[in-house]
């Protein structure tokens, strides 16, 4: 027998509905799919959703409470971080206490964290990693609607004329939309797609125009936009009279910048046709969605940058109707349930903030002691105030900023030197639970039940499926057992997620009246069943039985003090650049296409290890060249902060003088590749958002002696290199090595490493004079480990992966010793498609015996049949071949 739950996908803001089949008799996860009746992806999944049932795992599970490394129960535990807690209480006061939260976060966690700290404890110093996403978007939405409210949903994106993607490269970051986008495009040939970044992603495959934009030059862009838009007549006057306050200051400002279309593309560092021709579309599209995320976001001018596009949207009254709005797409699965509860330092409760009226109606709803009055630490400030010693006691909830922060190693740094850090996650060893003093065991995502909220204000359940393992608990009992020891039991003697989503939706409707978004005051009383049966629903669900409007701002009504929206003079052009960084590079952050954070769930699938199996770093040939860096070279990457040592990537569309590098990788799988230590700490000064998309960095080739592999079924140490990364695969681990200094005896190196036993059978070959050795350990006729050294190139990996599942048989141990594949039909090559598991040559061999078309390939192979993400890659192999051909 087999049961089927209903969930909500982990990843990112897309919030998916996802299917779940677990089998009774021994709680293990068979099947997962998409959910066909869940609003935001209709079935479908993406290649990280779709290999979930891979993460399900115990392997490397933090199960039982921990002070220091000594292994406790809850009891202990608990009275211990209370009792520290009181002590900083007592001794330093409120401000002297820290959070630091997380998107992963559930509604509900987040709700009784928040509670405890802005309520009752009275530090405002909680924070999430949220702050890192979007908290531009935030502080923009307020600043222009008066309130944190996204008024597009993802069927505007659907039935839009023209949808500007800007600095969001959706095939990666969010596929399911990329795919509802693509297809609605395939429908509607006339719609027409913009996409506005410095990088071509694979967003680019599906748009008729690409603005490759200098970093940093949205608002110049966008104030020639609204400029554009007055001279041709664009303006919906009568919505700017009733319903916007500011556009006049807003108007001059535009043309005091961004007069001269001329010189708007040469600071922007695009062509005067591909500007004029935006701007052509952008004037008279009506229906006009504007999408951003974290090109737009992480900067130091990001509040700016959505201003401008708000601008805009504002000017036409292109907003508060179906296909037009500005749309802000958020990075993780609960940023949004996040910021509907104060997740943010700068946030109260309930999309309500600091001022007197909203801190009396939250104290009074909570019967809270100590209120908070105003704004606490944002994530940059409050790890500053970690090192400088003011904060004494951090707890940090289901986030790994030793790694994710920007200057990560002076946050490690702090961390470690707090003199109380509690850290509550699922994993036992991560860059962060390494630094803690407590370590709590929370419960995952197959274990967690409460709700999320998605990009477009959609609440979804989320479900358990399996039982807690060991002593793993939901962060919501963990905080409430914490606070009823400091004496408020009262307020958090919750036994049930439904209990605090009722209060939150409680709160959200207390004295409301309609004055602000944010209301779910018809689900304030559901029952437990109802709650557990709850359908996918958006926000605002107002208690009122009078028609509600389909549309946020339809009515022209938004929620300031006056009801207008305010367009807003922006007139930041960003940083300028110093002079002694001017012949440095600008590194640009962002996310691989099948990676999440810092892959402490996305690692344990070993199909999303394939497409990038190690850090890599983007270059443009000019840039390459004139350093001497080929292909496959190793490279150092050195800012002001510190180096990180990557793989170099060579691709003829990054643009010189940039270059890219994923922010996955941590100290766990690789060695000086956390990308955020890079990163200085520059943050907006309104959102408090830090800028990771344009620190300058030199990079020049490290100079490896010596290069290799090391494809074992057992992890082993190999710490001692000077460059390592490991990546787990579907027999064991492989691990790519290099180092600097000379090896006197490979063979004793080897079986150090792999840990020899008795019986193992060990066959190598060693070349002195060329600098290669090659080595197998075989046991009971199976490969148990392959080293493969050399001063030169290396063969592929992929068909000496394939030979640890089958015995070996002697021409397969001669083929390894040789370095050498016994056919060509051997190798598949390095994996393109993720969710069917194919490989660049068995794309490449399906083409060359005729499949001339991406449906044609994936009739042959299967690839791009799944979630469709690697499609442009598909293409590119495809025209790649064709061009070929052509020539020959």
């Amino acid at each position: 027998m087999s049961a089927v739950v209903s969930t909500a996908c982990p990843y990112c803001g897309v919030g998916c509905g996802v299917n779940v089949r677990v089998q009774d008799a021994d709680e293990r996860v068979i099947q997962i799919s998409g959910d066909s009746g869940h609003p935001a992806n209709r079935g479908r999944l993406c290649g990280k959703g779709l290999a979930l049932a891979d993460t399900v795992t115990l392997e490397g599970r933090l199960l039982r409470p921990l002070i220091g490394e000594r292994e406790t129960d809850w009891s202990t535990a608990l009275d211990e971080v209370a009792s520290r807690l009181q002590q900083v209480l007592d001794e330093h006061g409120p401000e002297a206490i820290g959070f630091y939260l997380s998107g992963q976060m559930l509604t509900e966690d987040y709700y009784v964290a928040n509670k405890l700290c802005k309520g009752f404890i009275g530090t405002a110093n909680v924070d999430t990693n949220s702050r890192l996403c979007m908290a531009s978007s935030v502080a923009g939405h307020k600043k222009a609607f008066g309130s944190d409210t996204v008024p597009v949903r993802y069927e505007d994106l659907e039935s839009a004329d023209l949808v500007v993607l800007v600095g969001s490269n959706l095939a990666w970051c969010h596929p399911v939309l990329y795919q509802r986008l693509r297809e609605a495009k395939a429908q509607r040939p006339d719609m027409r797609i913009v996409v506005i970044d410095p990088r071509v992603t694979d967003t680019v495959d599906i748009a008729d125009l690409h603005l490759a934009i200098a970093p940093g030059s949205d608002t110049l862009l966008f104030n020639g936009a609204l400029h554009q838009l007055r001279l041709h007549a664009q303006a919906d006057y009568v919505f700017l009279e009733q319903h916007v306050d500011g556009f006049s200051e807003a108007l001059n400002a535009a043309e005091r910048m961004a007069a001269d279309p001329v010189a708007v593309a040469q600071a922007c560092g695009v062509s005067v046709d591909a500007l004029a021709r935006f701007y052509q579309w952008f004037c008279y599209t009506e229906k006009t969605v504007t999408v951003y995320s974290q090109g737009v976001n992480q900067s130091t001018i990001g509040t700016e940058k959505v201003l401008s596009i708000i601008n805009c949207h504002l000017f036409t009254g292109r907003i508060g109707k179906p296909g037009m709005g500005p749309f802000s797409v958020t990075g993780q699965p609960n940023a949004m349930g996040g910021r509907e509860v104060g997740g943010l330092a700068n946030q109260l409760a309930a999309h309500m903030d600091f001022d007197a009226d909203s801190v009396d109606r939250v104290a009074r709803f909570w019967k809270a002691p100590n209120i908070v009055s105003k704004p606490g630490l944002k994530a940059v400030d409050l790890f500053q105030a970690v090192a400088d010693g003011r904060i004494k006691f951090l707890w940090i909830i289901a986030t790994n900023p030793a790694v994710s922060m920007p200057e990560a190693a002076r946050v490690a740094e702090a961390i470690a030197s707090c003199p109380t850090v509690v850290v509550s996650d699922c994993i036992k060893d991560t860059d962060t639970v390494r630094l803690a003093k407590i370590k709590l065991p929370a419960t995952a995502w197959a274990e967690k039940s409460g709700t999320v909220t998605n990009s477009e204000r959609c609440i979804s359940r989320q479900r358990a499926f399996l039982p807690a393992p060991g002593e793993a608990k939901p962060d919501w009992w963990i905080i409430c057992e914490v606070a009823k020891r400091l004496g408020f039991a009262e307020a958090f003697s919750y036994q049930h997620e439904a209990e605090i989503f009722r209060e939150h939706a409680r709160l959200s409707a207390f004295e409301n009246f309609g004055r602000r978004d944010f209301d779910l005051g018809a689900l304030a009383v559901i029952s437990e069943l109802e709650y557990q049966q709850l359908p996918p629903q958006r926000w605002p669900l107002r208690a009122t039985k009078a028609k509600q409007p389909k549309e946020l701002f339809e009515d022209g009504r938004f929620f300031t003090a006056n009801g207008k929206a305010r367009m807003h003079p922006v007139v930041n052009v960003g940083c300028a650049v110093s002079a002694s960084d001017a012949q440095m590079l600008r590194l640009n952050t962002g996310r691989s296409r099948d990676q999440w954070h810092t892959m402490t769930r996305t690692a344990l699938a070993s199909r999303l290890n394939q497409y990038r199996p190690e850090p890599t770093l983007t270059l443009s040939a000019f840039d390459a060249a004139s350093r001497g860096i080929a292909h496959g070279d190793l490279v150092q990457v050195r800012s002001v902060n510190g180096a990180a040592i990557l793989r170099a990537e060579i691709a003829e569309a990054q643009r010189p003088g940039q270059v890219f590098a994923p922010i996955h990788w941590s100290d766990t799988y690789s060695v000086n590749a956390v990308i955020s230590a890079l990163v200085t700490a520059n943050t907006d000064p309104i959102s408090g958002q830090p800028e990771l998309k344009a620190m300058p960095v030199d990079v020049q080739k490290w100079p490896a002696r010596w290069q290799g592999f090391l494809l074992t079924r057992e992890a082993c140490d190999v710490r001692p290199f000077g460059y390592w990364s490991r990546s787990k695969t579907a027999h064991g681990w492989r691990y790519e090595i290099a180092g600097q200094q000379a090896v006197t005896d490979w063979s004793a190196l080897a079986k150090t490493l792999l840990c020899e036993r008795r019986g193992d059978q060990w066959l190598a070959f060693h070349e002195a004079s060329s600098g290669s050795y090659r080595a197998m350990c075989v046991r009971e006729g199976y490969l148990q480990a392959a080293l493969i050294i050399s001063s030169g190139a290396l063969p592929e990996r992929d068909w000496l992966l394939a030979l640890f599942a089958e015995p070996l048989s002697n021409e397969e141990r001669l083929a390894l010793l040789a370095a050498r594949p016994l056919r060509a039909q051997n190798q598949t090559g390095r994996c393109v498609c993720s969710c069917m598991q194919v490989g660049e040559q068995t794309i490449r061999r399906a083409i060359a015996d005729g499949a001339d078309s991406v449906t044609a390939i994936g009739q042959c192979t299967q690839a791009g049949t799944q979630c469709g993400s690697c499609v442009p890659e598909l293409k590119r192999l495809l025209h790649s071949a064709l061009s070929s051909a052509s020539q020959t």
